[in-house]
């Protein structure tokens, strides 16, 4: 299937189904002798994994990883690092009366009218099951970056529906913050009452949306090709490839679009703790200037919309057009963010460690 592989240098290729006998990655590009074992990649899954808390679905599978290869003696060889993730909870039963059914919000009739065929069992390859290869080849990268260069990418639920989060400096939060409360939000107050608005969303048989934010820190100054391989565009591609992805913005985001040149350009300040020297006193431009990162924290937000799977019968047609109804059965989360935060944190670090090889290519003569 074309668009299954990710990166130029540090490449990334998924397979899998929401209802398969699993999932893999392949990730080819990662350097030799990187320290690394399943116990490096269990965190970023058990975070993204289904039945952690009352407020997702409560899907029970371990999402224990399997390394088959591209790991010798606990370190990378340099050749392709394959994981697998084995699926053990699926209940496909409860999809059968959406064989021929359209799904309102689901890929079911694009899937239908590219490939004529589909597998109907929890949306197959359009599921975000199909995250849990992502979240393990970004753990991998995560590794990488912190071995390289101490990058952190930490990311953080700040919009449920209409309730919003009040996080001062995203740079400033701690995984700790952030995983004390099942929501994955910072503000702890605030955490407690999205928590009990999914919880009463649910009880409705409906769903929630919201947004998320994403931090990378420590990010070198340089990084990022010019024109279109820019880093935001890159990144950006790689957070509207998410499911449920449907708006993406960083730094001041659609913030400028009300704002003036004397109030939005950032000072360039001198700072001795950075090399190169400098430094700005505000981070306006969200760490990427000209699509190239700056040295400041790289921050992305992410608009995420409802689940579409909901329980309540809703009018729809069939694949001959008919009008019809369904009510969505199986197992789904009455509101993404919570899961969603592993899942973009894993896509930035794919991106982040791409780039980090691509500069390293670009300034081959300085080592």
């Amino acid at each position: 299937m074309p668009g299954s592989t990710f990166g130029t240098l540090f490449r990334v290729t998924t397979a899998g189904e929401s209802h398969g006998p699993g999932n893999v990655c392949i990730v080819d590009g990662c350097p030799p002798g990187l320290p690394l074992s399943v116990d490096d990649l269990v965190p970023d899954l058990e975070r993204r994994k289904p039945g952690q808390s009352r407020i997702v679905t409560p899907r029970k599978e371990d999402d224990t990883p399997e390394i088959l290869s591209g790991v010798f003696e606990g370190r990378t060889t340099g050749t392709p690092i394959a994981v697998l993730i084995r699926n053990q909870d699926q209940r496909s039963k409860d999809y059968g009366d959406i064989k021929d059914k359209y799904r309102p919000g689901h890929a079911d009739f694009t899937f239908d009218a590219k490939f004529g065929f589909r597998d109907y069992r929890g949306g197959g390859r359009s599921s975000a099951r199909e995250t849990t290869a992502r979240v393990a080849a970004g753990a991998i990268a995560r590794k990488l970056l912190r071995e390289a260069h101490g990058i952190e990418v930490l990311g953080m639920v700040h919009q449920v529906g209409e309730l919003i989060a009040s996080i001062p400096d995203p740079a400033d939060v701690t995984l700790e913050q952030v995983e004390v409360n099942p929501v994955r939000c910072p503000d702890a107050d605030m955490a407690v009452k999205m928590e009990e608005h999914i919880k009463e969303v649910r009880k409705q048989q409906d769903s929630i949306g919201g947004a998320a934010t994403v931090v990378a820190k420590h990010i070198p100054a340089g990084w990022g090709e010019p024109v279109f391989d820019k880093l935001k565009a890159d990144l950006g591609k790689a957070l509207f490839s998410l499911p449920a992805v449907l708006g993406v913005e960083y730094g001041q985001g659609f913030g400028v679009a009300t704002t003036r040149g004397t109030e939005h350009s950032d000072t360039f300040v001198p700072d001795d703790g950075k090399a190169p020297p400098i430094a700005t006193d505000t981070n306006r431009h969200g760490g990427l200037l000209g699509g190239i990162s700056s040295g400041m924290p790289i921050v992305f937000r992410c608009a995420v919309k409802p689940t579409s799977s909901i329980p309540q019968e809703r009018p729809t047609v069939d694949n001959e057009g008919n009008p019809t109804t369904l009510a969505t059965k199986g197992r789904h989360d009455p509101c993404l963010l919570p899961r969603f935060v592993p899942m973009a944190e894993a896509m930035v670090l794919l991106v982040l460690a791409d780039h980090m090889l691509r500069q390293r290519a670009t300034r081959a003569l300085d080592a």
